[in-house]
């Protein structure tokens, strides 16, 4: 037996055990690059300000940099998803990845620390999700909202792996060591995991699904108010999203809690993420593309809004904690089918692309912006406020965002 639309006799597709060989190797390569290439810093920036003498500030500017250089890079590369395929795509940011990481861990300087996570980006660009939802949308066709289900839940479980890791390292190796011993992972885990294990002919997108807008070129699709209005909405549902990861902990020692109570708090809504995740092919089964687009962000906005207001108890703001999480987690699906459900995967790459780098700059910015308004605003409770009120505004534009049948 072979999944709906994949059959072994048909050119350039996979068989069944092809397609979960596909899917195993980019579980594990995504919970291991996620947890390299993000996750770890979080745990190391202090270590890495009070050693090298560098403000926090401009070490998680050299951050950030990295994550805009990835969402420049992103448009090209899923341009090349389109006509080659993730193999080559991937097994290429895996090996830059390397000389990323060693140059983050040695430089001697902040301009060469710089440098390295500029090259880190390009390596993000190169493994991250963009990439392997690329992968998925083709190779397993009406059944991708499954593989990518799959995917995300383990790749969420990536800060739960290497953040305890990278802690467990930093004591007795320092920043640096940890970075290189980090750097070792990430190389023999997902240089041959993407070479050897993403091997297959590249499908030619299939023509029955989305069959009105197959003949639409990438150019007329992006000009299209639909597009545009997806574009906003999933950069404005970034930048919230993100903003209240970043600024939760300060928010909830606001309101009273301890550090560790917090960061508890903030874990949780990791669990809420994955839970959140489960359920998401039951709602694309019950919903709408437009409603299950706003349904979703009316959702983070509502949780969102929940921590601005709430003054306690612990227990509540956990659970608000919780509810946010799991508006997170769909939203990363919501975002990751959001072109196969408009437009199909004729051009999927190109366009996931161009969808994903602004979400991607919006991701760069929100812990630094979200910071500042939070001082301006004196206080935590006014920028959950404001990023609820913008998680409001991304829905509305998510309802304008369908194209008609035919556009």
């Amino acid at each position: 037996m072979h999944p709906v639309g994949m059959s072994a006799g048909q050119p350039g597709t996979l068989s069944a055990s092809g397609l979960r060989r596909v899917l195993v190797v980019l579980c594990v390569t995504e919970i291991t690059s996620w947890g390299v290439l993000y996750y770890a810093f979080p745990v190391l920036a202090p270590s890495i300000a009070a050693d090298s003498g560098w403000s926090i500030s401009a070490v998680t500017a050299a951050f950030s940099a990295g994550l805009l250089v990835s969402a420049i890079v992103g448009i090209p590369v899923g341009r090349l998803l389109d006509r080659i395929g993730p193999r080559a795509v991937m097994t290429t940011g895996s090996v830059l990845a390397l000389p990323a990481v060693l140059g983050i861990a040695w430089a001697p300087t902040l301009p060469v620390f710089v440098a390295a996570w500029l090259l880190a980006g390009v390596a993000m660009a190169g493994t991250l999700y963009a990439p392997a939802f690329a992968a998925l949308t083709r190779w397993w066709g009406p059944r991708r909202v499954t593989a990518l289900t799959a995917v995300t839940l383990l790749a969420g479980l990536a800060s739960t792996v290497f953040a305890p890791l990278t802690a467990a390292l930093l004591g007795p190796l320092g920043w640096r060591q940890t970075y290189v011993v980090l750097a070792v992972v990430l190389a023999v885990v997902t240089v041959p995991a993407h070479l050897f294990g993403l091997r297959g002919h590249w499908p030619a997108p299939d023509p029955a699904e989305h069959a009105e807008h197959v003949d639409r070129t990438p150019a007329a699709i992006v000009r299209s108010r639909p597009f545009v209005l997806l574009v906003m909405a999933v950069g404005l549902a970034s930048f919230a999203a993100f903003a209240v990861v970043v600024n939760q902990v300060p928010l909830f020692i606001e309101r009273g809690m301890s550090t560790s109570a917090a960061a508890w708090a903030l874990g949780l809504g990791g669990v809420g993420q994955v839970l959140g995740r489960l359920g998401y092919r039951r709602l694309a089964a019950a919903t709408g593309v437009r409603s299950r687009g706003v349904v979703v962000l009316t959702s983070a906005a509502a949780a969102t809004a929940m921590l601005a207001a709430l003054p306690g108890p612990a227990v509540l703001l956990v659970g608000a904690a919780m509810l946010a999480g799991a508006a997170r987690g769909v939203f990363t699906l919501l975002q990751a089918t959001a072109i196969s459900d408009r437009w199909g995967a004729t051009h999927y790459g190109r366009l996931n692309g161009l969808l994903s780098a602004p979400a991607m700059v919006a991701t760069a910015v929100a812990p630094w912006a979200g910071a500042a308004v939070a001082q301006a605003l004196g206080g935590y409770p006014g920028l959950f406020g404001l990023l609820a009120g913008l998680a409001a505004v991304a829905a509305i534009l998510m309802a304008g965002s369908v194209p008609r049948r035919p556009e």
